[in-house]
């Protein structure tokens, strides 16, 4: 079985596009291998700056022969439906099968045999449709051609290898035509050169210093910037996203460790960090006893009689000349601070529209100042610290050096509130309240900054509820999905006690006036006057209060990213819904407490066992039904005939006594417990007792007693939800 080598040679693709292109490449090759008939053992895709490689394993060297049965219409059909069949099967009368039918009569069947084709045949279309539709995010033409790559391709690289040597597969895209040579590196082997097999290639071009594979340059990049680094006793900033980046510019990667200028050591860390990454594509090198960046590190492709010397020269030059404009910025942004302090850079944002129907930026922070010091006494933090951070937070949008660097933001603001002599917890939650980010982002711990990260991703997500800006299906252009995820992890992580529909509730009180406020402007009209006929829009909550629709709305929204949460928690959705169904579910930390608690109950045999029994209890639904009763008005122990029912009743007031505190006191796992211990006597109930007794009084007994069961297991949660 043949061995395939496919490589596609072109000017430089750009590194963000590799990854992608080399999954693109062997996927869309080995599909069409398949559908033509093809199979193969193995794949890999490898990329260069300069190449797309794919290698096939064990190819088949030819397609099966096809053959295919179609039956027809009868042998004296009308000569019309047998013409129509013929043109159908793409054959000739003679040539179709007469076979006896069960009426005594002939059917007739076309056999089609479709022949194999050799592999290079095969091959040859399959990657000319691929090269001709290949899904670059960008492409160009050039020359005269039609056809469009990401760089003007060069050459193709087409060979098929068995035991008896290597065959070139015959094809030619837009005049290029496939052959077996490559070139090796643009300046230290630039010569072409024939390669006879994957092996062969993959050798030649480390000879002709190139490294196919980039796991492998990203290895060796790292290895080498580590140990020049561990040499001075400096670390390396790990940046994952960088050096695969970085692999992806080079061909045969040099590892180069350069000086920072004196005069710019004093910079943040963070600012020399970011400079050098979005800039120059440079590692940053750290001092671990300092905490300074002291070094850069960069990778050069080729190797020099210098041993890089004059690239680093030429490096460090370019690299004072980014960082003078840093410093110029952070010495900037300083003297601004210590003239009008960060509120004072705040004023800014008067200026600046978060959205055209919620107002400024600065009329956003004045919301999210006001809740975060509502909030604050149930995180344990100062009202006025709250306050103060949430005016503060944001104030560094307006500073030189997020406008050059908007990843900086919240970083900033924690430097520039240090120097401004704010408080520490104020200027960490400059930053904190951005988090968490992502599900992997840390989550903010301190007080006043797990106030401000709340009262910011609740007054996003209550906004654009307001607006009717919700995520559909996919698309969530405002990232609400996340900003809700953020408020569970915040929740969840610090133990916070909040019940969220009463926040929302008010808070939307508070966005409708912004958005009647921007409205007005919009109009030219009066804001006051405007304001004063604001209104929400509520319906009546389960325990009698009045909210705001949007409130109940967005309550949905967050059970339904906390089904997601938990689920990868390995809690499952009907046990969080039995304790959706219960009250103070707007209350997370409480709901998320008894979701584990049930989960850990239900996984036990008590659980298990005690969950059958209650869904025996469901007769008492289907007899009230069918009596047009409620069986809910208590039962006499003088018309219990078995002592299973005097045990049973014993049972219920003995775990009644002990859920009704457990439950008082939130002790989920104390209430689990106190259920389990009606395991028994319900299974006792059901093995000795028929319910619809003959004797009517007997019967209504009975199905009064099980649905205090069912009122007692309900206490703790509805388990009339969960499943089995």
């Amino acid at each position: 079985m043949p061995d395939l080598l496919i490589e596609l040679f072109s000017e430089e693709i750009p590194a963000r596009m590799q990854p992608r292109a080399r999954e693109d490449l062997r996927k869309l090759v080995t599909d069409g291998l398949v559908e033509a008939g093809l199979t193969y053992a193995h794949a890999a895709a490898f990329s260069t700056p300069r190449r797309l490689t794919l290698a096939v394993e064990g190819l088949s060297a030819e397609s099966p022969t096809l053959r295919e049965e179609r039956k027809g219409p009868r042998a004296d059909a009308p000569a019309a439906a047998i013409e129509g069949f013929l043109r159908a099967t793409g054959l000739t009368r003679d040539r179709l099968e007469e076979r006896a039918d069960k009426k005594g009569g002939a059917t007739l069947f076309a056999v089609i045999e479709k022949p194999g084709r050799r592999a290079p045949e095969i091959v040859a279309e399959v990657l000319e449709r691929v090269i001709r539709s290949f899904p670059w995010p960008k492409s160009m033409r050039w020359g005269a051609g039609s056809l469009r790559w990401v760089r003007p391709l060069h050459s193709i690289l087409c060979i098929l290898t068995t035991e008896a040597g290597a065959e070139v597969v015959p094809l030619t895209v837009d005049g290029i035509a496939a052959g077996n040579t490559t070139r090796g590196h643009r300046f230290m082997a630039p010569a072409a050169f024939p390669v006879t097999s994957f092996d062969d290639y993959a050798a030649k071009l480390r000879a002709a210093r190139v490294i196919l594979d980039p796991a492998e340059r990203e290895a060796a990049i790292w290895h080498d910037a580590t140990t020049q680094a561990f040499a001075q006793g400096l670390e390396v900033v790990e940046d994952r996203g960088l050096l695969a980046e970085v692999a992806g510019l080079v061909e045969w990667p040099v590892v180069l460790m350069g000086p920072i200028g004196e005069d710019f050591l004093g910079l943040p860390p963070e600012v020399l960090q970011t400079s050098m990454k979005e800039h120059q594509k440079f590692f940053s090198v750290k001092n671990p006893r300092t905490g300074r960046i002291e070094k850069f590190i960069t990778v050069a492709n080729r190797e020099t009689a210098d041993h890089g010397a004059t690239i680093l020269q030429g490096n460090g030059k370019v690299l004072a000349a980014r960082l003078s404009d840093a410093r110029f910025f952070w010495e900037n942004d300083l003297r601004t601070v210590h003239a009008i302090g960060l509120k004072g850079m705040a004023e800014g944002l008067k200026a600046v529209t978060f959205h055209n129907k919620l107002g400024s930026q600065y009329e956003r922070i004045e919301r999210i100042a006001a809740l975060a010091a509502e909030i604050a006494p149930i995180v344990r933090a100062e009202p006025d610290e709250a306050d103060l951070a949430a005016r503060v937070a944001k104030a560094d949008l307006q500073s030189a050096m997020v406008g050059e660097f908007p990843e900086l933001q919240g970083t900033m603001g924690g430097y520039y509130a240090r120097a401004a002599g704010l408080p520490e917890a104020v200027a960490n939650a400059c930053k904190a309240h951005y988090q968490p980010l992502g599900p992997s982002d840390d989550v903010p711990t301190e007080p006043v900054s797990v106030a401000v990260a709340l009262a910011d991703k609740i007054d996003t997500l209550t906004g654009f509820w307001a607006i009717d800006e919700k995520p559909t299906g996919s698309k969530d252009p405002f990232a609400l999905r996340r900003a809700a995820l953020g408020v569970i992890r915040l929740v969840l992580d610090n133990g916070v006690r909040l019940g969220m529909l009463d926040y929302m509730h008010t808070h939307l009180g508070t966005v409708q006036k912004s958005i009647a406020s921007a409205g007005a402007r919009a109009a030219g009209r009066d804001t006051g006057s405007v304001v004063k006929t604001v209104y929400q829009v509520t319906r009546p909550h389960p325990d009698g209060r009045q909210v705001d629709v949007n409130a109940t709305d967005l309550l949905s929204f967050f059970h339904d990213r906390l089904k997601v949460f938990l689920k990868d928690q390995g809690i499952r959705h009907d046990i969080i819904d039995a304790c959706l169904a219960m009250p103070g579910n707007d209350d997370l930390t409480l709901l998320v407490k008894r979701a584990e608690a049930l989960s850990a109950f239900l996984a036990t045999e008590d659980g298990k066992s005690l969950l059958r029994g209650f869904k025996r209890t469901n007769i008492v639904s289907k007899e009230q039904s069918k009596d047009n009763v409620e069986y809910s008005f208590g039962f006499d122990e003088k018309f219990f005939e078995y002592e299973a029912e005097t045990a049973l009743f014993a049972a219920l007031d003995a775990a009644e006594a002990r859920i009704a505190p457990a439950m008082t006191a939130e002790d989920f796992p104390a209430a689990m417990a106190a259920m389990a211990a009606l395991r028994a006597p319900i299974d006792a109930f059901f093995t000795a007792v028929q319910v619809n007794s003959a004797n009517e009084i007997v019967r209504r007994n009975r199905l009064n007693l099980l649905h205090r069961i069912r009122a007692i297991c309900l206490q703790v949660a509805d388990l009339t939800k969960v499943e089995g």
